[in-house]
């Protein structure tokens, strides 16, 4: 597959927007535990992007009838860009009496963040061929995971070498690059619908998800795999380490960085072998969640570290395998006018259930023990992979819409 110019800017625009995510986010919670010493307020960084992301979820299809795609991704990074050097002037004079401050700017980033994730996937389809979806969707993917992986081991190096101020104007340069490229996108046709009520057009794309089929398999599937996939955040993976396998926090670290390489290794096998995986979607998503699962419930029974680190690869390894042939399904199942209001309603469910999940497999833990929430979500992804195989005719990719 050949890059064109219009992808390529997508994929550069957005990685120097993620890159610089999470490293203001690094530069956030540094500065919050400095100001509180209290982990507890840390951890509300996080929450608070993931609670804004869920209602930018609920509103941003408010706005996609009525804005240019192209300008909807660009301005979002606008003003996350503005927002971003108000932080940076804010934290000339923050002090623990007036540190909560820093949630309305970083709720108001994840705001227009959850506002471009879903366009930026309704985009792909619009810039790439039919035949190059699953390439495009892997090399995407391949991208995001690289700067996950990566960026908060780099974020944590340049906090010993800055401040965190000074890692805010960095990550302001960065979003200011980003915001330039996404502005030379190309503006993709839509189709005008005629105008519609607030609540019609929220509505919209949770009737496009009950009365398509196989996005109301996929939505329930991610509904059981967001909860599922709470019990590999660090908080949970690190009592893990520590009660489960008893061993310390390199192995925290490293168990954690095998599941990212997971999803590396994923998508690279996706991008090679894109043509044939286009032939067996439906395969691809079953195995892909019956081979999670069962890597899910052995590293729930697991007390040897380095067996541990395998699963933990294999996990983030099969759940890639399913999620690109999933997405290519989502993009190839309804209109392309219509895919911006279905990303938006997924995505919904999505950071819903992730900041619901988290504290409920939290609480889990704290009362059952560490292995018992993993068993769980074990049982979770076997729900998910039933579903898959009973509707695996439906996981096709719908040429007529193209």
């Amino acid at each position: 597959m050949k890059l064109n110019k219009n992808f390529s800017l997508l994929l550069l625009g957005q990685s120097l927007a993620n890159i610089g995510d999470v490293l203001y986010m690094v530069s956030v919670i540094s500065t919050i535990f400095a100001l509180t010493g209290s982990a507890t307020a840390s951890s509300f960084v996080p929450f608070t992007i993931t609670s804004s992301m869920f209602l930018s979820s609920l509103v941003t299809p408010l706005l996609t009838g009525r804005v240019n795609l192209k300008w909807l991704m660009a301005g979002s990074q606008i003003g996350k860009t503005i927002f971003l050097f108000i932080l940076g002037i804010m934290l000339i004079g923050i002090t623990a009496s007036n540190y909560y401050l820093i949630f309305l700017i970083i709720g108001w980033i994840a705001f227009l963040d959850g506002c471009a994730n879903p366009i930026r996937q309704t985009l792909i389809p619009h810039y790439v061929k039919p035949q190059h979806l699953v390439q495009a969707n892997g090399i995407a993917e391949t991208v995001t995971q690289v700067i996950q992986a990566a960026m908060w081991f780099i974020g944590s190096l340049f906090l010993i070498i800055m401040s965190p101020q000074q890692l805010v104007w960095l990550v302001g340069g960065l979003f200011v690059i980003a915001s330039i490229l996404l502005c030379f996108l190309e503006s993709v046709n839509q189709k005008r619908t005629e105008p519609k009520g607030k609540l019609e057009q929220i509505k919209e794309g949770w009737i496009t998800l009950f009365n398509t089929p196989v996005l109301r398999r996929i939505a329930w599937i991610d509904f059981f795999e967001t909860i599922a996939g709470t019990v590999w955040i660090a908080a949970i993976l690190y009592v893990f380490v520590n009660d489960g396998l008893n061993v310390d926090e390199k192995w925290w670290g490293n168990i954690n960085g095998a599941f990212f390489l997971g999803l590396i290794l994923g998508s690279v096998y996706c991008i090679k072998f894109s043509s044939f995986i286009e032939k067996k979607l439906g395969t691809f998503i079953f195995v892909g969640s019956f081979l999670s699962f069962l890597g899910t419930f052995l590293f729930s029974i697991n007390s040897i570290p380095i067996i541990a680190l395998l699963l933990s690869l294999c996990v983030g390894l099969f759940g890639q395998i399913k999620n690109i042939p999933q997405q290519t399904v989502i993009q190839t199942s309804v209109s392309k006018e219509q895919l911006s209001t279905v990303y938006t309603s997924l995505s919904a469910i999505g950071t819903g259930m992730f900041g619901v999940g988290s504290l409920v497999m939290g609480l889990l833990a704290d009362m059952l023990g560490i292995r018992v929430v993993f068993v769980l979500s074990g049982l979770l992804l076997a729900i998910v992979s039933t579903l898959a195989h009973t509707n695996k005719q439906l996981f096709v990719r719908n040429i007529i819409e193209q």
